[in-house]
């Protein structure tokens, strides 16, 4: 039986709204498609009204609606869902003495939390953000969904506007943020980096009293961070940083790489501390000394903490490798497939090229570039020849720069759809092959992977 999340009269009292019905539930849920039993159904308003849901999450026994408009029980009425929701979440760690951490950056901020709740887990209770919920609304339904009794929460906190980081870290209030870097993504929506690193550093804003901010020592806008920081008030002593150097609080000293498994020794103060790890790749090296840093700051057991690293596992579309079986051939399969920018092609490019044997690159547009985004895409050449890649199969139109820019050697299909490409890509395939599937969520990439997987292992 699940654990009772909210009650009729708890969720009134942190909302301001009215309880029809003496009610509990046990969860939260803003899509009838993903509703379980018991879920308290949250109607917010994008393309289509989710008031208009509300009959079909009753029929799949939601344990209560909230709605903006008077109607039968169990139920919660509120003037505006939204904002009950942000309400919720407030009074969620309001009531909770969990430790709150929160996660931002250009790359890396999904797989940095889930990282850091597969280290608090061995710690205590840890709740954390699902999928990549970190906008106006992912963020407060994550929030309302932490049960009482966590002793950790890791959010994911993200943005494409000035304003938005600050919005959500003054909603969360964390203790612990951290900027995993900053780079070159969303450039659509901003003059250059340097001002997304401003927008990054809104996380201060929301920082509590005495928190601890925790920067990539060796990102470019780390000092423009710092200075932004101590503006504010902070003292530099809570200011961590991680990366290669001497003067990083995390510093990481020598990494060796192994076909199965990464050792990675850092020193943290006077102490050596060493991770091994099946995570493969230069990327994950840094996410794992900011999960240390994050160790620090949270005062844990620091061997401890490296310990957990071991049985930490890839990420579904974000590195997961799969041993497969297509059309008679043993391949391999590396799917990157939820999202990309400039910085994290190139981190899955030098993973690929790791890799023994023929290698093939499926790759889709990359989004929210800007004026620049034919630039990006055809600088992907380079990487892509040192990683000795045998052929490029590309989706989007952007793409069609970065087909233009490789040699004709490596050029294979570019698909005007999505459908095309699984076929594109069958047709290519050799035994023994090692296949990188990556493009920005909306490319629709992530369904060619999982329809591979499902054909390779079946």
């Amino acid at each position: 039986m699940h654990k009772t999340l909210w009650t009729a009269q708890d969720a009134a009292k942190a909302t301001g709204g009215k309880a029809v019905g003496d009610w509990t539930i046990s969860g939260l849920s803003i899509d009838t498609r993903t509703l379980e039993v018991g879920d308290l159904f949250v109607p917010l308003k994008d393309v289509r009204d989710g008031h208009e849901f509300i009959p079909m999450a009753r029929e799949k026994m939601a344990g209560a609606v909230i709605s903006e408009h008077e109607t039968d029980a169990p139920a919660l009425v509120v003037k505006d869902s939204l904002g009950a929701l942000t309400a919720l979440g407030k009074a969620a760690c309001a009531r909770s003495s969990a430790l709150r951490i929160g996660v931002t950056g250009s790359v890396g901020k999904t797989s940095v939390k889930e990282a850091l709740a597969h280290m608090f887990s061995g710690f205590g209770q840890t709740h954390k953000s699902l999928a990549s919920y970190n906008n106006h609304w992912g963020v407060p339904l994550t929030m309302a969904r932490m049960p009482q009794e966590s002793d950790y929460g890791v959010f994911e906190l993200g943005m494409n506007h000035a304003g938005e980081m600050a919005e959500l870290s003054k909603m969360l209030v964390p203790q612990i943020a951290l900027i995993t870097t900053v780079a070159g993504a969303h450039l659509a929506h901003f003059e250059n980096v340097e001002t997304i690193a401003h927008a990054k550093a809104e996380i201060i804003e929301g920082l509590s009293e005495g928190g601890t901010l925790i920067l990539n020592g060796g990102n470019k806008y780390t000092d423009l961070i710092k200075s932004i920081a101590t503006s504010a008030g902070m003292s530099v002593e809570n200011i961590l940083t991680f990366g290669y150097s001497d003067d990083d609080n995390v510093s990481i000293v020598d990494v060796r790489e192994h076909p199965q498994v990464t050792n990675i020794r850092l020193r943290i103060g006077a102490q050596q501390i060493d991770v091994t790890t099946p995570l493969i790749g230069d990327h994950w090296v840094e996410n794992l000394a900011a999960c240390m840093a994050v160790a620090i700051a949270a005062n844990l057991d620091l061997r401890k903490a490296a310990r957990r690293f071991r049985t930490m596992g890839a990420i579904a579309g974000r590195g997961e490798t799969h041993e497969l079986k297509l059309d008679g051939k043993t391949v391999t399969l590396i799917d990157e497939s939820y999202n990309a920018n400039p910085t994290s092609m190139r981190a899955a490019i030098s993973v690929l090229a790791r890799a023994e044997g023929r290698k093939i690159a499926v790759l889709g547009d990359m989004f929210e570039l800007g004026a620049d985004e034919l630039k990006y895409h055809a600088e992907l050449s380079e990487p892509l020849e040192k990683a000795d890649v045998a052929r490029v199969i590309v989706t989007g139109e952007c793409m069609r720069a970065l087909r233009g820019a490789l040699p004709q050697s490596m050029r294979a299909a570019w698909c005007g759809s999505i459908d095309a490409v699984k076929d594109a890509l069958l047709s290519e395939l050799q035994d023994g092959d090692t296949v990188l599937v990556k493009g920005s969520n909306a490319t629709g990439l992530g369904t060619v992977a999982n329809a591979l997987i499902k054909e390779g292992i079946s």
